[in-house]
């Protein structure tokens, strides 16, 4: 006959809910942390799809993009309240916020180009700026350039490795700015939390 009552163990489990506390406080709810990312970066890619059409979209767009990391940790701090911040938490969210905003605002920016190309025809001024900035460079560059290079310059396999070299340094300065935006995110979370019982 057990005199001192139900085991330890047996007591507390009988007062929660059963499930294990969490070892690991620190770490990203990353389900929540990846729906919120992939939101504010359809966004982006919307407004940046917009721009094309609207010029007024053009300060909204670039706001949104630049701001990406610090939306994105508002929302999942909104969700998860609970969750611990620090530069750390915000760095990594930030990094998942730059490469989803790569490639939704790539894909999307792709996509307009596909039908503005092929369904609209009307990428006949695009080559030719492409092609003037093309000519202008070789003409301010003190190498000279062999004839059969000009014509593989002007070609539209040139310019497709032109827009795919430069979504690469865009795609890779976005991670970069949202590393660093998720950083001072997850820095000013951290503030805040600890600031919390004070107030």
């Amino acid at each position: 006959m057990e005199t001192g009552g139900e085991p330890a163990g047996e007591a507390e489990a009988a007062g929660t809910t059963g499930a294990l506390p969490d070892a690991t406080p620190r770490q990203v709810e990353w389900k929540t942390a990846i729906r919120c990312a992939v939101a504010v970066a359809g966004v982006g890619a919307l407004l940046s799809v917009g721009t094309i059409r609207v010029d007024l979209l053009s300060p909204v767009s670039f706001l949104w993009i630049m701001s990406a990391s610090l939306i994105t940790l508002g929302f999942y701090q909104r969700r998860r309240p609970a969750a611990w911040m620090d530069v750390r938490v915000g760095a990594r969210i930030g990094v998942v916020v730059g490469v989803c905003l790569a490639l939704e605002v790539g894909t999307a920016m792709a996509g307009a180009g596909l039908v503005a190309r092929f369904g609209l025809h009307a990428m006949g001024g695009f080559d030719a700026q492409m092609t003037a900035q093309v000519q202008k460079a070789i003409q301010q560059s003190s190498t000279p350039v062999p004839a059969e290079m000009m014509g593989l310059l002007g070609s539209p396999e040139f310019r497709g490795g032109m827009i795919l070299a430069a979504f690469a340094f865009l795609a890779a300065g976005l991670v970069v700015l949202s590393t660093l935006g998720g950083a001072f995110g997850g820095l000013l979370g951290q503030l805040r939390m600890r600031r919390g019982p004070a107030v």
